[in-house]
């Protein structure tokens, strides 16, 4: 159905911070997108800091006439880099905003700001259902948990000390001519479980590709069972980075065309106009 009501050119994804520093350009562990579509821009994710920014110039990219910023969850890595801007149109799941910490050791890695803050600063849309951002492009909104195999444990809790599952992480998912394309933040509530609710709210069953942090961090049963997943649904682009342990990259680099992530690339993704 999509391929006869839509038009498509290029999709650019412009890394402007990830965990690997590029040629010219520094990183921090951290993770911020700059993606490019359909004539729209959406920053994806603006690090810890105002690395995002400095990158962005760097690489001649300007992050000032976004149309959209998304906030994948919130911890301190994906969306302190938000004091930096003056602004804009911001969405997110309204948890974002929560408290939380590391079980072991206390510390905190929530964001700066709380939600007061941010909507004095940006038009900020909260939501748990998925959003149409423009068309062919989605807020995922929270994540159903359907698998037996990813999201079973966490190493964070909230101020209370309860356990904190990190419900708030999304994904924005893009409808590609070759299939529903996905970025993740941190791929908290599993890389399985977050392309099968792509596949739900496009209603786009084929899997052009994903990018981002997968949240895997050992060859275990979630990283086997996600490459099956993936080699299942013959998923052509696959680009784990930021919060996959190098261990894990190079475990999917045996199996799909998975290059390394670097801060200063961007990545182009060709498609036929009909």
């Amino acid at each position: 159905m999509f391929l006869e009501n839509y038009k498509f050119s290029k999709m650019k994804i412009s890394i402007l911070v990830d965990n690997i520093p590029g040629t010219h350009t520094l990183a921090e562990h951290g993770l911020s997108y700059l993606v490019e579509y359909k004539s729209h821009k959406i920053l994806f994710d603006t690090g810890q800091s105002d690395l995002f920014l400095r990158n962005s110039e760097i690489m001649n990219l300007d992050t000032k006439d976004v149309d959209q910023i998304i906030l994948s969850h919130g911890h301190f890595d994906h969306g302190n880099g938000l004091n930096y801007i003056n602004g804009g149109a911001l969405i997110c799941h309204p948890t974002c905003f929560s408290k939380r910490f590391r079980r072991y050791g206390d510390t905190y890695i929530g964001l700066k700001n709380d939600e007061t803050d941010i909507r004095e600063k940006f038009d900020l849309r909260t939501t748990v259902e998925p959003h149409e951002i423009f068309e062919g492009a989605y807020f995922l909104g929270e994540i159903p948990r359907i698998t037996d195999f990813e999201s079973q444990t966490t190493n964070f809790v909230f101020e209370d000390y309860t356990s904190d599952y990190v419900l708030d992480d999304s994904a924005l998912a893009l409808v590609l001519d070759s299939g529903v394309f996905v970025i993740t933040g941190c791929g908290h509530a599993g890389i399985v479980n977050i392309l099968e609710h792509a596949k739900k709210v496009t209603g786009i069953s084929t899997i052009a590709g994903i990018m981002g942090g997968f949240h895997l961090k050992e060859i275990n049963i979630q990283t086997q069972k996600t490459i099956e997943y993936l080699k299942e649904n013959k998923v052509k682009h696959v680009y784990p980075s930021h919060c996959t342990a190098s261990i894990v990259t190079k475990e999917f680099g045996k199996h799909f065309e998975a290059p390394e992530v670097k801060t200063g690339e961007t990545f182009v993704f060709e498609e036929n106009i009909n």
